[in-house]
């Protein structure tokens, strides 16, 4: 009865949450550029300012990572984000052209519900208010329960900073009694006009069946391609980088090598130059247990976790050093826990004949998880990075830098953001880097250039 008592509580307070929300975001649809923008700067200050004590909260909370990372996760979502967004319009008449007879306007999409993962808390809060806001829209978050206190207190020090600068009360809301029935209230109420939901396969599938706008991002799984031509030490330092980054809980970070046999022998040594274990088969299959649940999720103890807590939690002894885990392999599939994502620091290893037998694998392994996500290419030969853009399965192919903080946008000019498409191919509804453009409606008014006549068949 307790529990019946909870699940009412939380649809309850979503409703009340949407109704907030729907009322402020109707004041806000009538602020300036220039309003919006002021109040999206004093919310970029706030977090700015609490960036090292929201990334501590967060690891604290959730064991995943480090608060040194999230501090610059944190840095990004924040003042990375805002100085890509800053200057764009997102207001009024956003272009007209007379000659062509066309004006756009932008128009808000309204109430936002922002779905929250554990593994990056703190900063997709920061980055998905911010976004909206300066989209003219208002916010709701449905924390993960594994995360709440983090996601709440976030919440409270946007909330603050935007209301200070002239924001309506309401503008940024939060579910404080997570519940699946208060999820759902709010991504199938007729009041919440899209969902921006980042997080496990099941909720991004719940919030594409829920009836409302989606957009939504499942789990990436990307290969990393070291092809024979690259600077062999200088692509194990960027993936090294990459993968031991907040212990690996980006999505958009590496998750299998693939490599040609002609350079297999000098990248496996500098791998372990630089820190990496290669597991024997024993030992690879005595991890393997570790990896996936008997349901074939993958297991939450062993996400954001070091290398030495992963082994000893698997009853392994490695070496003080290591930084990555690394099992060779020859097979992909749904069971094969190393062609999988691992939101942690193992890496599947996969040596092929040629580049394009290794492009074969690596369509394989996001074929398997993870299609439509993130690619890295660590290669000097334009003409096979070319191929490699014609034929792989992704929205983003990163060349000649770390998964991670190249996906995001961090080492690479794409738009900064924490929220990744993966296309069609992917389930989602947008391939882009999603930014506040991807947050408003266009309306185009278009003036009449041809009578009934003029129009030839």
């Amino acid at each position: 009865m307790q529990l019946l008592s909870k699940e009412l509580q939380s649809v309850e307070e979503v409703r009340e949450l949407i109704v907030k929300a729907t009322h402020a975001q109707k004041i806000m649809a009538s602020f300036s550029q220039e309003k919006i923008d002021v109040i999206v700067e004093k919310m970029v200050l706030a977090a700015g300012k609490e960036a090292e004590r929201l990334a501590k909260l967060a690891n604290e909370e959730t064991g995943f990572g480090n608060w040194q990372d999230k501090v610059i996760k944190n840095t990004f979502a924040s003042k990375v984000v805002y100085d890509y967004i800053k200057d764009i319009k997102t207001v009024g008449i956003l272009h007209d052209d007379p000659s062509a007879k066309i004006m756009e306007v932008a128009v808000p999409m309204g109430v936002i519900a922002g779905l929250i993962p554990s593994t990056n808390p703190t900063s997709t809060v920061i980055y998905k208010a911010l976004i909206a806001l300066k989209a003219g829209n208002a916010i709701i978050f449905s924390p993960h329960p594994m995360a709440v206190k983090s996601i709440i207190e976030t919440v409270n020090i946007l909330t603050k900073a935007a209301v200070e600068a002239g924001a309506p009360e309401g503008i940024i809301g939060c579910m404080t009694l997570p519940t699946k029935e208060g999820t759902d209230e709010l991504m199938q109420h007729r009041d919440v006009s899209l969902i921006l939901a980042t997080g496990g396969e099941a909720m991004v599938k719940a919030a594409y069946s829920s009836g409302t706008p989606a957009i939504g991002v499942g789990p990436g799984n990307a290969p990393a391609f070291i092809e024979k031509s690259a600077d062999i030490k200088v692509a194990v330092k960027r993936i090294m980088d990459s993968k031991t980054f907040d212990n690996g809980v980006i999505c958009a970070s590496e998750q299998s090598i693939v490599v040609e046999q002609v350079s297999k022998e000098d990248v496996v040594q500098e791998f372990k130059n630089q820190g990496a274990y290669f597991l024997s088969d024993t030992e690879s299959e005595q991890l393997s247990q570790f990896i996936l649940r008997d349901n074939g999720t993958m297991n939450p103890a062993i996400v954001g976790k070091s290398a030495q807590t992963i082994a000893d939690l698997a009853g392994l002894t490695i070496p003080k050093e290591t930084r990555v885990l690394i099992s060779e392999q020859t097979t992909v599939g749904k069971w094969n826990p190393y062609s999988r994502e691992k939101l942690t620091p193992i890496l599947a290893f996969y040596s092929e004949e040629t580049w394009e037998a290794a492009s074969e694998r690596c369509i394989e392994l996001l074929m398997n998880e993870g299609k439509g996500h993130t690619l890295v290419l660590h290669s000097d030969n334009e003409a096979i990075i070319k191929e490699f853009a014609l034929k792989q399965p992704v929205s983003r192919m990163l060349v000649n830098t770390p998964g991670a903080l190249g996906g995001i946008g961090g080492t690479v000019n794409l738009v900064p953001a924490l929220t990744l498409g993966c296309g069609a191919i992917g389930g989602s509804a947008t391939s882009d880097n999603v930014g506040p453009l991807n947050l408003i409606n266009i309306r185009r008014v278009a003036y009449g250039t041809k009578e009934l006549e003029d129009i030839k068949v």
